[in-house]
């Protein structure tokens, strides 16, 4: 899998993609998922990077000078290590000398990322910010259990998929983002987790696995409702035809069929990846941009799902 992305903004800041290698698949069947991608043992979350390229909206590929960036957002639910952040190992692979910072907000962390990036442009603090993501999932992922209870309490670990993938943000008068939501429900935090490696569990092995209740996740995602991303086609008088795409985080076939019905998303519009790919967290979006249909000129909708719980939505021109 090879991801090149692209974005933009209608407000003046455009995001165009840089592209980011995938990784080798093996299969687990689960919740629609015929195949994961699990990165080599010994690489981490700050993906080996030369020099970086971009697909432009035109689809041409080209080289971005480093000496341009003069920001890097490592946006990811994965980490490298504690300290220091992985934006400085980002940087340091891509010989960068740009201030750097990590944003994390579990699948929704690069969509975040863009959402920095473009404040910060707005408000002039930067020009050419890159945003990048590299997941690693399959690290927390637990392949031996011991009983059926510790089985059901691993199991929406096994769509995660390693990925990698990155956004170059920067202003543009003509096209970019023209729409964007957050929200969240901090109360149902507990329902999935990874809880190693922070202060509440700092050195216990056991925490180190990725644990949740996917129906309960299923339900917290219902009861805080669509209202987000249907405030979107409001409050900018659109309907899903719109778009030449809309790309929605991926955790199960089940659910992506639910949402895409409660929202009215034409099937057309969806970019099915999670059956080939698996649920690749943050980098989800931007492959579904990859690999979708849009052309110089053509809007695309993001919808974001993250744990926590969290919801995001932008809507740009491409």
């Amino acid at each position: 899998m090879a991801g090149t992305v692209a974005g933009a903004a209608a407000d003046g800041v455009a995001a165009d993609g840089v592209a980011a290698d995938g990784v080798a698949a093996d299969g687990v069947a689960a919740d629609g998922v015929a195949a994961d991608g699990v990165a080599a043992p010994d690489a981490g979350a700050a993906p080996d990077a030369g020099q970086p390229e971009v697909r432009w909206a035109d689809g041409v590929a080209r080289p971005v000078e480093r000496e341009d960036i003069d920001l890097l957002i490592f946006a990811s639910a994965s980490q490298d290590m504690v300290e220091p952040a992985t934006a400085h190992i980002v940087a340091a692979k891509l010989a960068l000398t740009c201030p750097v910072f990590d944003v994390k907000n579990a699948c929704n962390s690069l969509l975040n990322g863009i959402q920095i990036a473009e404040a910060l442009i707005v408000t002039g603090a930067h020009r050419r910010v890159l945003v990048c993501t590299g997941e690693t999932p399959s690290r927390a992922i637990r392949w031996q259990v011991r009983d059926r209870a510790q089985f059901v309490d691993s199991f929406a670990g096994y769509t995660l998929s390693d990925s990698g993938a990155a956004v170059l943000v920067e202003a543009d008068a003509d096209r970019g983002i023209f729409y964007r939501g957050f929200s969240a429900d901090s109360a149902a935090w507990a329902i999935g987790t990874l809880p190693g490696g922070g202060s509440a569990h700092p050195r216990d092995p056991d925490y180190s696995y990725f644990r949740g209740d996917g129906r309960r996740l299923k339900e917290a995602f219902e009861l805080v409702g669509p209202d987000l991303f249907l405030d979107a086609l409001k409050r900018t008088g659109m309907h899903w035809d719109d778009f030449a795409m809309v790309a929605v985080h991926q955790v199960a076939l089940p659910y992506l069929d639910f949402l895409a019905r409660s929202l009215d998303i034409p099937e057309d519009k969806l970019v099915v990846t999670l059956p080939e790919h698996g649920n690749c967290a943050s980098a989800t979006l931007p492959l579904q941009l990859s690999l979708g249909p849009w052309q110089a000129g053509d809007r695309v909708a993001l919808l974001g799902l993250g744990g926590g719980i969290s919801l995001g939505v932008m809507l740009a021109e491409m």
